[in-house]
């Protein structure tokens, strides 16, 4: 099973900074490729671009908690908990094989 994870291309861990504007004002966000890459799966699905998902996450996040602690850490877990629905989701018989990664 390590070996799946160790052979992981570097480029989805390696870190690239976005910048998004959030209501006028420009946020760096430095998240790795990976997240990106799941950021836009979700925007997909939800019929919408990746900044906008982004914006909707911090407003959303403002209003239930009043504030917005960690951002990128916030993304990053999102993304993880995106994928882990995902996972618990039923899935047709004839598509696991095709859904296990070479």
């Amino acid at each position: 099973m390590c070996e799946y994870f160790v052979k992981a291309d570097p480029i989805q861990y390696e870190q690239r900074s976005r910048t998004i504007r959030i209501h006028g004002v420009l946020t760096s966000i430095r998240l790795e490729n990976m997240v990106w890459d799941i950021l836009a799966e979700m925007a997909e699905a939800e019929g919408c671009t990746t900044n906008h998902l982004i914006v909707q996450f911090h407003d959303e996040i403002l209003a239930h908690r009043g504030e917005v602690p960690n951002f990128a850490s916030f993304l990053r877990v999102t993304s993880m908990r995106f994928l882990w629905m995902l996972m618990s989701m039923p899935m047709p018989r004839n598509s696991v094989t095709s859904a296990v990664p070479p």
